[in-house]
């Protein structure tokens, strides 16, 4: 629930009078608002948040206060009673008299990347604000309101993405953002879904080309057999690669938000970020090596691999480390992959991408890949994917360990 207080702002105008305004928290967030009224220090009863009698006409003024005061709490009521989550923004919008649909895009974007960092998820405030200084950037225009992105709005800002060299993947992943915000828009009120411009522009036509980026067998053993001896620089790396491939292509930064606690036997249980399903792999022989490895080294935090240096990092430190930590995995990737004869742009994608591939063409179900993988999806597919048991699932995986036969991915 929102609190609202009125008070003197801490620093005075140049008559040295203080501003009196509004103060609303809500979730932690707090919106100040001028209320267009000033008043010297000594003529305000800070405890009563009132003008003492000292002031001139300070009943006047008092009366003036509890009405404005009124007003915000009546608007608190209002969005309550109509079962708005509201923004700071939408409540401005009202106390100042204007509509919602006035207010700017760039106003929700900025309240709701704030919303996104606080709430933990980092990673996607990090590329919807690249995506907003993108749309902003094009538009020249930071008063941009809902209704004026339109389908052709977005063409134009298509074939604007286009012209600077943007595939259909890169152009794809800026309109789901832009969509995913203004879906949050309709939902807070802000903006009537009349206005919502994706029931003609649609983003499914911006799809990734179809690029062939999975490792054979016979590949991956060439990876897996790197000589850290000489390389030294690459073990980690190394190990990396093969803990991810073997257990079932976990994500880089599930693998470095993994705990001892999350090792239990021979399986790892385990909280996936991406899509916050629960999941249990089999430790291979190889996954064992690696685990076995890094518990050797007795190391003073709880994570299993040295890339979270520390146990009381906050989100962003996470998020900085994550996107640091990748690209180092990344370049080492290549770099053994150059060392190894590997022609290929290996990065920690391909190597899950390769996983699932190896296992296609081996026979296993495109379902049963899909589980072991931890897909979350909306589709029928994903519905009976639980049903499995693990030692399906267990036997799966075991074909990784099984030399190369007849057909696997090239």
């Amino acid at each position: 629930m929102a609190s609202i207080k009125i008070l003197l702002r801490n620093k005075p105008n140049k008559e040295g009078q203080y501003p009196v305004v509004l103060k609303v928290i809500k979730d932690r967030k707090i919106k100040v608002i001028t209320l267009g009224i000033t008043c010297l220090e000594k003529d305000w009863d800070k405890a009563n948040s009132k003008f003492k009698k000292s002031q001139p006409n300070y009943m006047q003024r008092n009366r003036a206060l509890l009405k404005k005061k009124e007003q915000a709490l009546k608007i608190i009521d209002d969005f309550f009673l109509d079962g708005v989550d509201f923004t700071l923004a939408q409540f401005e919008a009202k106390f100042r008299g204007k509509s919602s649909s006035n207010i700017t895009v760039i106003e929700f974007w900025n309240e709701r990347l704030s919303d996104l960092n606080k709430a933990g998820k980092t990673g996607t405030a990090r590329i919807e604000k690249y995506v907003k200084n993108s749309l902003f950037k094009y538009a020249k225009n930071k008063s941009l309101h809902f209704r004026d992105i339109t389908p052709v709005f977005l063409e134009k800002f298509e074939i604007h993405l286009r012209s600077n060299n943007n595939d259909d993947g890169s152009i794809g992943v800026r309109m789901r953002h832009i969509k995913a915000m203004f879906n949050s828009a309709i939902k807070q009120g802000v903006v009537d879904e009349k206005y919502y411009p994706f029931k003609v522009y649609k983003t499914a036509k911006l799809k990734s080309k179809g690029i062939k980026r999975a490792l054979s067998r016979k590949e991956m053993k060439l990876m897996e057999s790197i000589d850290t001896i000489k390389n030294p620089n690459l073990l980690d790396a190394k190990n990396y690669m093969v803990f991810s491939y073997y257990s079932g292509g976990m994500n880089f930064i599930d693998m470095m938000k993994l705990k001892w606690e999350n090792i239990q036997e021979d399986r790892i249980v385990y909280t996936r970020s991406k899509t916050k399903g629960n999941f249990t792999v089999k430790m291979l022989e190889p996954v064992k090596k690696v685990v076995e490895y890094y518990k050797a080294q007795n190391r003073p935090t709880d994570y299993v691999f040295p890339i979270l240096l520390s146990n009381d990092l906050s989100p962003i430190q996470i998020e900085y480390r994550k996107n640091k930590t990748l690209r180092a995995f990344n370049k080492k990737l290549k770099e053994i992959a150059s060392i190894q004869g590997v022609k290929k742009n290996v990065t920690s994608y391909v190597i899950r991408h390769s996983f699932a591939t190896n296992l296609k063409y081996a026979g296993i179900s495109s379902d049963l890949i899909s589980q072991t993988m931890g897909h979350h999806d909306v589709s029928v597919t994903n519905a009976y994917l639980k049903e499995f048991e693990n030692d399906a699932i267990d036997n799966a995986m075991n074909k990784l360990l099984e030399e190369p036969r007849l057909r696997y991915a090239s």
